[in-house]
């Protein structure tokens, strides 16, 4: 097999090449982890607005800069005399009665940007506005563990930033019988048998070579281990929902994986809010509401913690086109039966002191609650992994 055959068919390959660095999965499986605590972070890309979305409807200047925008008190779901979730959220207020949602207000980082890209690399890789990493701080926590690539998986057809370490990346996947049957082509047989070839370092194609050979195993053990459970769960048809069934399949088989990483898109809503954000956030509590009875049915939902995110909220203003455009700070969504903290963790914004640039001021750094997942979940010294001192939260 020569150099420019290899590039040919590379593509028959494309699911392997997002696992760089990685090792074979029979080789360390470690049983211990394989029933330890698991995180899954799941991302509203976009910029989801969040004072839409956990509502201050007796706030005047909220509505005085919303004037066809504020959700109506008759509308919301009433959590407190002046606080409603919004109409699509009933699988969140129910955890919220149950003592198994934290909402954490005001969540941002200094000197914020308003890019799509740049600020969700600032949420994917822990850095400051001005300074630009390479790796993820879930990368970075599979570095420092010394875990292997299959502890840590995105379902999607390529592997983001959050999972990209120095040393060891995650994986990522849709469909581990298809990723399993893309390492059984054919083309891996021949990359098997000639993965010792000499004239593979001369082309620099070694490192891929193994790269793909050892993925074989891992694929296989994620198969075989995911297919043995089969959900009892109807989940809502869309992608998102497919998306967490796959996850919840992966927790209830007992795969040893600890990160889990999905996300939803759509919530940049610049034109025509009202109608786009409900559609949006129902797909999003209907999935989770499935997701989690899916965990409770198998006791899986006591070990598993769930981090909701969007890499920034919105301006508090309205604009013409009945959206809203890009902001700051916004809140984070903690779900499980193990928090510290039910509730609010601290109060809502205070719309009367915006920034110069009339967005809201962020009062917790999205560090502290890396920090706080990293200490007290996922147990690993958070300063190996965020490059910057935080306390953390009492939280989890």
């Amino acid at each position: 097999m020569n150099r420019r055959n290899f590039l040919k068919q590379a593509s028959l390959a494309s699911t392997a090449m997002f696992l760089p660095k990685f090792v074979s999965g029979f080789n360390l499986i470690d049983s211990a982890v394989a029933t330890g605590k698991k995180l899954v972070i799941i991302q509203l890309s976009g910029g989801n607005d969040g004072l839409n979305t956990v509502v201050p409807f007796r706030n005047d200047i909220y509505h005085k800069n919303r004037l066809s925008l504020a959700q109506k008190k008759s509308n919301l779901i009433g959590i407190t005399d002046e606080i409603g979730f919004h109409e699509s959220l009933i699988a969140h207020s129910n955890l919220y009665n149950n003592g198994e949602l934290c909402v954490v207000n005001n969540v941002g980082y200094p000197n914020p940007n308003r890019s799509h890209f740049r600020s969700t690399d600032i949420w994917h890789t822990g850095s400051d506005a001005n300074e630009h990493l390479q790796s993820g701080w879930v990368g970075r926590y599979l570095d420092a563990t010394k875990n292997t690539s299959l502890n840590a998986i995105e379902v999607d057809d390529s592997l983001s930033l959050l999972l990209k370490g120095e040393h060891t990346d995650g994986i990522a996947m849709t469909d581990p019988k298809l990723f399993f049957r893309t390492t059984h082509d054919p083309y891996f047989r021949k990359v098997v048998e000639h993965h010792d070839a000499a004239h593979l370092s001369e082309h620099n194609l070694g490192y891929l070579y193994k790269t793909m050979v050892t993925a074989s195993s891992s694929a296989k053990y994620i198969y075989e281990t995911s297919k043995t459970y089969t959900t009892q769960t109807t989940y809502p048809k869309n992608k998102f929902s497919k998306q967490l069934k796959q996850v919840a399949q992966f927790i209830n088989s007992g795969l040893q994986t600890k990160v889990y990483y999905t996300s939803l898109g759509g919530f940049d809503t610049h034109v025509n809010q009202l109608n786009k954000q409900k559609r949006l956030l129902k797909i999003y509590d209907e999935a989770m509401a499935a997701f989690i009875k899916d965990l409770k049915q198998q006791d899986s939902f006591k070990d598993t913690l769930i981090l909701t995110f969007s890499e920034f909220g919105r301006r508090v203003q309205q604009n013409a086109a009945n959206g809203t455009d890009h902001g700051t700070a916004n809140q984070v969504f903690l779900i499980g039966n193990q928090l510290k903290k039910q509730g609010f963790y601290n109060p809502m914004a205070d719309l009367s002191n915006l920034d110069s640039n009339g967005d809201l001021k962020y009062d917790i750094d999205f560090r502290e609650i890396y920090t706080s997942v990293l200490n007290n979940w996922l147990e690993v010294d958070a300063s190996k992994v965020i490059n910057k001192p935080f306390s953390g939260l009492n939280i989890v």
